[in-house]
């Protein structure tokens, strides 16, 4: 082994790299009781690693079994591990794994739902999330506004905001009534609140953001809100592959299980719908009180839904088929 430190603790599930070297600057990580510098680099298999005083491992790529979840964010949920006032976050409703820990494929703001990758290979996560991989985004949002097709045009030429130029790759408008206009948009960067400044640009407001797709991996449908799941290995390899990573030959997921079976599909759903309630019961319970038991080529649509854009029934079918390979 002769790599940096940041990259070996982001492989063996620590956090992304951008974290970790954030951690090492601080002076939180130490290797053989020596306090680690940003980019030193590790030579030693069986060094003393340690994150905040306590020992964490830093296993052989080999060893490492990738894993990736789909996660359902509600709205009001918090990105963050670790909220000082105690609001709900992303990692609450996550199961948990020994020797690491889940690492989010980029943020949500606070007022978005939808889906959110997981991951415990922080180097997978880092390489999805950077820019230069331009992996896409499809979001559905409501907007309120006068829309029409020259501010459509606008956005997908592109606009100047404050950290630079942006655009949407694609815009596909769905419907509306009065002021309120419904558009799937794409976009293949993560930029802070970007979707809702691209439209503010354009006197508009966003009133309601999901994120339905990232890359190839579609918002599973029988997902409820607050729920999750692992995703098969062959869609795992699909997102290594996409970031040139190496494909994985294992899963944690049971092969034995018929995953096809409608009534084991029924039944896991029935299972991840009573888990989401019980934590909601649990973290809404009064002080005091017991604890209840109980990709294509970019199209761009106008406003009103003339011949520029591809057709919603065509997209349609596009969405269904992709959903129906997850099964």
């Amino acid at each position: 082994m002769n790599e940096k430190l940041q990259k070996v603790l982001a492989r063996a599930g620590h956090g992304s790299r951008r974290e970790l070297e954030t951690l090492i600057k601080s002076g939180r990580v130490s290797v053989n009781g020596i306090v680690a510098r940003l980019g030193e680099r590790l030579e030693d298999d069986s060094a003393v690693i340690r994150i905040d005083g306590h020992i964490v491992s830093a296993k052989a790529q080999e060893e490492v079994v990738c894993r990736v979840l789909a996660y359902y964010k509600p709205e009001g949920e918090l990105c963050t591990r670790h909220d000082p006032e105690g609001r709900r976050t992303v990692f609450d409703r996550l199961p948990k794994i020994r020797g690491s820990r889940w690492i989010s494929v980029g943020r949500l703001d606070a007022n978005t739902s939808g889906l959110l990758l997981f991951t415990t290979d922080g180097e997978l996560a880092n390489r999805l999330m950077h820019p230069s991989r331009q992996v896409e985004r499809e979001y559905l949002v409501r907007v309120f506004g006068e829309v029409d097709e020259h501010k459509v045009k606008n956005l997908v030429r592109g606009v100047e905001l404050e950290d630079g130029l942006a655009r949407f790759e694609d815009v596909v408008y769905t419907g509306g009534e009065g002021m309120n206009h419904t558009f799937y948009v794409v976009i293949n960067e993560g930029r802070n609140r970007e979707v809702r400044r691209l439209w503010e640009s354009q006197d508009c407001t966003v009133s309601r953001l999901k994120r339905v797709r990232y890359g190839d991996i579609f918002l599973d449908k029988k997902l409820p809100r607050g729920g999750w799941m692992e995703l098969s290995l062959k869609e795992v390899n699909y997102l290594r592959d996409m970031v040139e990573l190496r494909a994985e030959k294992e899963t944690m997921l049971d092969l034995n299980k018929d995953n096809t079976s409608r009534k084991r599909e029924r039944a896991k759903s029935q299972k991840i719908r009573r888990a989401v309630k019980r934590h909601e019961e649990r973290v809404s319970a009064p002080a005091g009180r017991g604890r209840s038991n109980g990709r294509r080529k970019p199209s761009t649509r106008n406003a009103t839904g003339g011949s520029q854009g591809r057709s919603e029934q065509g997209r349609s079918n596009s969405r269904s088929g992709r959903n129906n390979r997850r099964g």
